[in-house]
This record gives C-alpha cells, structure tokens and sequence, in this order.
C-alpha cells in the first residue's frame, strides 16, 4: 500500500461524500456488486463505487482519487462482455474505486442534429431516441442499442456494430480528464466547442449545452456510410476492423478506460424511412461467401447490415433467449434494461443462499417463459428446418427491387442450393431479435447448466477480408472438448463471434489459447469489437498507446493484462 494508507482512503471516502452525498457513494459488497462484477467475466472488491450526478462532480472526485492514490475504473453502463469496465483478479497496489456516469445522461444535438454531443452516461438507446424526431440515427443501431450500452463506452472501445457502411465506433472530438506525468489532473478539450478555460465553468457550461452555435466548429459532409464504406469493400488479406488498429485509436477513441472521458462529440447520419430485410438459407458456407464477394465488388449501394448466425445458434436463441426476444419485442429496450438489472440484483441475492446459487433468477427466467408458446414466425422455422447458415440482410427501401433482382439471379444458378425471402416487417423485427438474442442465450445456457460443464470460451474475431474458409471448423481434438458452440456476426465485415462452452473438467484457459492459435495462423485479429478487458494481453504497440495516455496508470489499471501496478510498475 502506498504512504496514503488506510487513513487515506478513509479520508477520501469523507471527501466523496461531502462532494456527491453518502447516497451515491456505495461501499458495502452487496450495493457495489452489481458494478464490480462484468457481464460475462471480471470480479474483484472495490473500496466505493461513486454516482457523480454532475460533470463537475466527477472532476471533484477525481481530484480526490489521484490526493489519495486511489486507481479510477471509469464505468458506463458496465454492459461489456471481456470484463473491462470493473476490476479483475489482479495484483492492484491501491484501493480501486469505480466512477460510475450513470447519472450524467444529457444529450445535446448541434449543426441541426448532424452531430450529438453525449456526456459521460448517454446510451445509445436515449441517443437513437434524441435523432428519431429529426429523421436520423446514431452510429451503432441495435444489439449494444438494445441492452442500455453507452456512446461513449462503444467509443472507448471501437465498438463495431451491426452497420455495414460506419465501420467502427470513433470521435476525434472528446473532452477528457488526463493525469500527467508529474500527477496533475488536466482538462482537455477537444469538442471543437468553446466553453472557456476554467475546468468548472467549462464542464458546467458542457452539461447545461450552454453555447452559442457559433462557438462551434462546422459538421463534417453528411452521409450514409463512412471511409470504412469502400474500406470493407476491399477483399483483401487484412481484417477490415480489430481493436488494436492504429487507424482508430486517438485519445477517447480506443482509450479502453485510460482516460475519464466527460463527453465526445458524435456525427449522426440519415436515416431510412422504411427498410427492406432479405433472410437468405444456405446449407453451404462457400455459397454465402460468393454472395458476400458478389455484393461488395458491385457498384451498388452497401447494405445496411448483414447479419449471420448458424442454426447450432437460432435453436439456442429460441430455447435460451426467449425472454430476450419477447422482452424486446413486446416491452421494449427501456423495460428489458430495467429486467436484466432485477435478474442481477436477484441473482446477488440468491448467491447468499447456498440452497439457490448465484443464477436462480436466470432458472425462474428460463422455466417461466419456457411455459409460454412459440414466437417466432413460420417462414423463420422453415428456413431453420430447411437450412444450416442463415443471413439477415437489411436494404434501405430504394435497394428493395435491385437487391431482390440480384438474389433471384444469384440462386438461380443451378450449382447453388440456398434460398430467400423479403420479410414482412414483423418478420424483420423476429430474425433481428432472434440474432442479437444469440448473445445472452448461450450465457443463459451456461448459468443454467454451470454445474455440469466448464468454463465459457468467447472470441469476438476480425477475420481476413480474402478468407474463403470464413467459416471454423475446428480439430477433433479440440471440439471433443466443447458441450456446445454457436456462432455468428456481422458477415459482411467477417467480424465473427464464435462462444463456445467447455465439457465439465476441461480447463478453458488453456483451451483458450489453443483456439486463439488457430485463429492467428489464419490471419486473424483477436478481439474485434469487444476490447481487450481482462481476457486479452495487449499488444505491444497498444500498451504504449495506453501509456501515453495515462503515464502514472491511475486509469483502469491492469486493462489488456498490462501492469496492474501504480506507474506501469
């Protein structure tokens, strides 16, 4: 422990409360739980989680933190999936506290709604909200949307997404918090908005949108697509978007947490009055890779999104993911969000019971809606009995009569055996749900059979642009070692998420490592869009990203397996 000891960390607890009030400063295991422990891996104890509920309270505190040698953990919505927002089992050297942005949500629209200024806790789900009025959306539109993920989370991350023609999530205008080399706290701002130069005034003035319109610096050229548009388009023996890639790391973009980010300034683009989803069969991958080659080498538009999942995962999703699909379809995002926070907090409660366990919410969940009849439309279950890799591709509404005409020609051909159909819009809203339903069904599978089978084994891959053989198949030896697997993506980029769940006995660690061999050795990028968290070494080149930013690593100490210890110690 540093010279500030016990004594200061007690001190500093005094201090957030005098700065936030002792309701938003939760110290005690059960209140801090829900923070401290990720989505899917990452658990460790943390002296407070603080709730700032204004910008200039969380530049209070964090002066307090960097006083008392305190390491920061800056948090969101807490809802990623490598355990990156929250502590790990690791070596730290000082008391950790988590800053939890939840409270500071406040969305501005600037340069007549082309652009978004989004404090700390914004989601993308109150973001997507915001636009709809004035015929536009975010960057990311479903799947991290649906859950409560944040913006500025999916930034820190270079979150990819759904969306074919954005590529990943990335601003190079941000206001931040930084601690330099000699241990001070100095404001950055790089919004392009004048707010003046006192870090009071200025953050004050940034979360009441207190600002002349000439304060602002002017939009970029509206669009539908981004750079990555003919980027992704290139079949190429690269991956199209990985975490690491240097072109998507500038300050807040691919900070990973090593920076207290209060805002970032976000383009939105055009939003297409009414789409057209084609669901597409096949029983060969190869057949759904010419179709990929034939729709980005052509001179039409992108797609909107290309969404692929095997039938291993849609018959999962309907098992295992039925309250998901049903929530979301019927409830909405706002109560589902509201669900799985009961289902957290549920679970915490019953993990003091040993008679129960740490997931009998999940058991209540599954049985219950297991009662209830099938939801999904027929022509879906056809295409599951009919076919083994099935594709969602989503079209603005211009594209409609062209894209139908292009599958028609492309099955047509006698060689080829899979099939299509344009979705009415309820279909469209079912194969959407049931795809990103994957996600939290094979986690469900897990909790609810945790006694019977090891550990989880996830990859989210960027695979080569030129990959023919997009699809895994994996070694006797090592797929005799897994009870269950489900794969799926965003196809047209090859950006794939491959989850796995071990036999019982098997050690899923080393597992690990021998999938991610095979994965490298075909080129591959390990991880694409979720970061690095506590579950991936950070390369070499971006752990010196890291240290430039954060030279005393006070922030997320420890992130991408790095030192975990007080200047890089």
């Amino acid at each position: 422990m540093h010279d500030s000891g016990v004594a200061g960390s007690q001190d500093a607890l005094r201090a957030f409360v005098d700065i936030m009030g002792k309701a938003h400063v939760l110290t005690s295991p059960r209140a801090t739980a829900p923070y401290a422990k990720g989505s899917r891996f990452g658990s460790g104890t943390v002296l407070a989680v603080l709730r700032p509920g204004s910008l200039i309270d969380m530049w209070r505190a964090l002066q307090v933190c960097v006083d008392k040698d305190l390491m920061v953990i800056p948090q969101s919505a807490n809802t990623g999936l490598t355990g990156g927002s929250g502590p790990g089992d690791q070596d730290y050297d000082r008391d950790v506290v988590i800053m939890s942005t939840v409270r500071i949500d406040q969305i501005h629209l600037i340069n007549d709604a082309r652009e978004a200024v989004c404090l700390a806790g914004s989601t993308l789900y109150e973001l997507e909200e915001a636009l709809a009025p004035h015929g536009r959306e975010p960057h990311s539109v479903i799947g991290s949307t649906s859950i409560g993920a944040s913006v500025i989370g999916g930034i820190a991350n270079n979150s990819g997404g759904s969306q074919v023609r954005k590529g990943p999530a990335f601003t190079e205008h941000a206001i931040y918090a930084r601690v330099t080399e000699d241990r001070r706290v100095e404001l950055v701002n790089h919004l392009g908005i004048s707010l003046g130069d006192d870090p009071a005034q200025v953050l004050d003035r940034l979360q009441r949108g207190d600002w002349d319109p000439a304060d602002v610096t002017p939009p970029p050229a509206d669009s539908l697509e981004t750079e990555y548009g003919e980027h992704v388009r290139e079949i190429a023996p690269t991956p199209a978007r990985y975490n690491a890639d240097p072109k998507f790391l500038f300050e807040a973009s691919g900070c990973a947490g090593k920076l207290m980010v209060f805002a970032v300034r976000t383009r939105t683009f055009p939003k297409d009055e009414h789409t057209t989803t084609f669901y597409i069969g096949s029983n060969d991958p190869s057949e759904l890779e010419d179709l990929r080659r034939a729709v980005l080498g052509s001179d039409r538009q992108l797609p909107i999104s290309g969404e692929y999942f095997d039938r291993a995962t849609f018959d999962l999703a309907e098992k295992y993911g039925k309250d998901t699909y049903m929530g979301l379809k019927y409830a909405g995002s706002r109560q589902v969000r509201r669900l799985f926070a009961l289902k957290s907090w549920a679970n915490g409660v019953f993990a003091k019971m040993r008679v129960f366990g740490p997931t009998f919410a999940d058991t209540i969940a599954q049985n219950a809606f297991a009662l209830l009849p099938d939801q999904l439309p027929k022509r879906l279950l056809d295409y599951r009995d009919r076919f083994e890799h099935h594709l969602i591709m989503e079209v603005g509404d211009a594209q409609k009569p062209e894209t139908e005409e292009f599958l028609t020609s492309f099955f047509a051909d006698p060689a080829r055996g899979g099939d299509f159909f344009a979705c009415t819009d309820d279909e469209a809203q079912s194969a959407m749900l049931q795809r990103f339903g994957a996600a939290s069904a094979i986690a469900r599978y897990f909790n609810i059979h945790r006694k019977n089978v090891g550990g989880m084994v996830t990859f989210d891959v960027a695979l080569r642009r030129d990959d023919q053989d997009w699809l895994e198949v994996l070694p006797p030896e090592i797929a005799d070692q897994l009870e269950v697997s489900a794969y799926y993506g965003h196809f047209f980029c090859h950006v794939l998420h491959q989850n796995h769940v071990a036999k019982k006995g098997v050690d899923a660690v080393e597992l690990k490592k021998q999938m991610t061999k095979l994965l490298e050795d075909r080129g591959a990028a390990i991880p694409a869009e979720h970061n690095y968290g506590r579950l991936y070494d950070a390369p070499p080149a971006l752990e010196e990203h890291y240290r430039q930013l954060d030279p005393c690593n006070v922030f997320n100490a420890g992130v991408g397996n790095t030192s975990p210890h007080r200047n890089w110690a």
